[in-house]
């Protein structure tokens, strides 16, 4: 493959050469974070890189990625709260600023962030925490990964219904 996997987020996530992906959902793939300055920052691609917006899908498949998101905030939640005793919350927000596909942020917020940015959007954190390599996902977060996949796979299979048992 020519170029960065960045260069085709959905495509590689597709062709299974996305290194991001923790699960295929419904609707599209639940990713790690580039950087993780919030540790556990997850984002939910759509599977169809051509569609931008949520109004481009039809209604079932526009009920089911919001359904993905809710799965991934929750599995974010459940992984965060049991390895982070002063994990908050969770903030999810589908934005499509920079990015020009379909895609929902699953951001983790913690007690311990500075009280000047504890209770503000997280893209008034400086631009150095989002290129500091410290930052960047790499081996330190495979505990996280696999938390978070985990607790994809548990809610999944709460959500089965009759048809899709066995």
């Amino acid at each position: 493959m020519v170029g960065d996997w960045r260069d085709d987020r959905i495509g590689t996530a597709l062709n299974g050469t996305n290194p991001t992906v923790l699960r295929r959902l419904d609707a599209g793939f639940a990713v790690i974070g580039d950087v993780q300055f919030l540790p556990g920052y997850s984002v939910l691609l759509v599977d169809e890189p051509e569609v931008q917006r949520l109004s481009e899908l039809p209604r079932s498949k526009r009920l089911a990625f919001l359904a993905d998101m809710d799965r991934l905030g929750e599995a974010v939640e459940r992984a965060c709260r049991r390895l982070d005793p002063e994990f908050r919350r969770v903030n999810l927000e589908i934005l499509g600023n920079t990015d020009g596909f379909l895609h929902a942020h699953v951001w983790p917020r913690f007690e311990w962030e500075r009280p000047d940015l504890v209770s503000r959007p997280v893209w008034w954190y400086p631009v150095e925490n989002w290129r500091d390599p410290a930052c960047a996902l790499g081996p330190k977060h495979d505990a996280l990964r696999e938390a978070i996949g985990r607790e994809l796979d548990a809610l999944g299979e709460l959500t089965a219904g009759p048809a899709d048992a066995g």
